[in-house]
C-alpha cells in the first residue's frame, strides 16, 4: 500500500499556510517526555513521521538527537523545508517508508498517526526501528471543557464525514500489536496564545477537512465561526485570547528480537 487520505492530500495541500499559523506548539511537558520516555538524545536518531509543516521538529531537536522527517504531502513537505533545511526530509508514507531496517532509534507521530492507524503501518514502523526503540504518539487536543470550544467543535463537526481524527479513538484499535510493548500514556495542558483571528479562525480553517470544503462552504464556516468570537467576550474583548488544549502522548517500545 501506499495511501494518503483525500481529506488530508486535499486539505493539507491547500492549507499549508495557514496550518503553520493556526497550530499551537507542545508544552515544556513533552520535551521531558521525548527525553525520559522516548529516550532521544545526543547520538539517537528518530524518525518525525507525518511531519506535516515541522511543527515538532524544534522540539525535536533541543533533544540532541538526529532528526528525519517524513511527509507524503508535497505542499506540507516544502514548507518544513523551507524552515527546517538541515532536517533530512523525505517523501513516502507510514506504510512504505523510504529506510532500511533498524534505521532509526525512534519513531514519532505529531498530530498524525490517526490518519494511517494501521496493522501495515505498525509493521513498517516496527521493521524500521531498533529492537528496544520506541514509538512515541502526541496529540495537542482541544480542550471542550471550555464552552466556546465545545461550541466550535459543534460548527467544524458537522462536516467531519468519517475523516480520521483522534477523537474518534480508532486509533486505539490496533493495540496491542503485534510486536510492542505499551510504555507510557500521559497528559499535559497546554494552549495557543494570539489573537482570535491566529488561533481560532486560521486553527479553524486549517482543519483538513474544512480546507477541503469547496469555497462557499468554507465561507461559512469561517462567517459562523466569526459570528461565535463576536458573541463570546472572552474571544472578543482581549487583544490575545488562550486556546485550551490537552497534550496526550503514548509511548510503545518495540520488543527485543
Amino acid at each position: 500500500m501506499n495511501t494518503v487520505h483525500d481529506s488530508a492530500a486535499a486539505g493539507y495541500t491547500a492549507a499549508a499556510q495557514t496550518y503553520v499559523r493556526g497550530r499551537p506548539d507542545y508544552p515544556t511537558e513533552a520535551g521531558a517526555w521525548l527525553r525520559e520516555i522516548v529516550e532521544l538524545a545526543p547520538g539517537k536518531s528518530v524518525l518525525d513521521l507525518g511531519a506535516g509543516t515541522g511543527k515538532f521538529v524544534p522540539l525535536l531537536r533541543e533533544s540532541g538527537a538526529k532528526v528525519l522527517a517524513l511527509e507524503p504531502v508535497a505542499a506540507m513537505r516544502a514548507e518544513l523545508v523551507e524552515r527546517y533545511g538541515d532536517v533530512e526530509a523525505l517523501a513516502g508514507t507510514a506504510d512504505n517508508i523510504p529506510l532500511p531496517n533498524a534505521a532509526v532509534d525512534a519513531v514519532v507521530c505529531a498530530q498524525a498517526f490517526h490518519w494511517f492507524a494501521t496493522r501495515e503501518a505498525l509493521a513498517e514502523i516496527h521493521r524500521v526501528l531498533v529492537p528496544g526503540g520506541v514509538l512515541g504518539l502526541i496529540w495537542n487536543v482541544r480542550d471542550t471543557d471550555m464552552p466556546w470550544v465545545a461550541e466550535l467543535g459543534r460548527i467544524t463537526d458537522a462536516f467531519e464525514e468519517g475523516t480520521p481524527r483522534y477523537q474518534s479513538g480508532e486509533w486505539r484499535c490496533v493495540f496491542p500489536a503485534e510486536g510492542f510493548t505499551a510504555l507510557d500514556e500521559r497528559s499535559a495542558r497546554n494552549a495557543h496564545v494570539g489573537s482570535a483571528e491566529q488561533v481560532v479562525v486560521e486553527r479553524t480553517l486549517s482543519v483538513s477537512f474544512i480546507a477541503a470544503l469547496p469555497p462557499e462552504q468554507q465561507r461559512e464556516v469561517e462567517r459562523r465561526v466569526r459570528d461565535l468570537i463576536r458573541a463570546t467576550p472572552a474571544l472578543s474583548e482581549r487583544p490575545d485570547v488562550a486556546f485550551p488544549y490537552v497534550t496526550r502522548m503514548f509511548a510503545y517500545r518495540k520488543n527485543a528480537e
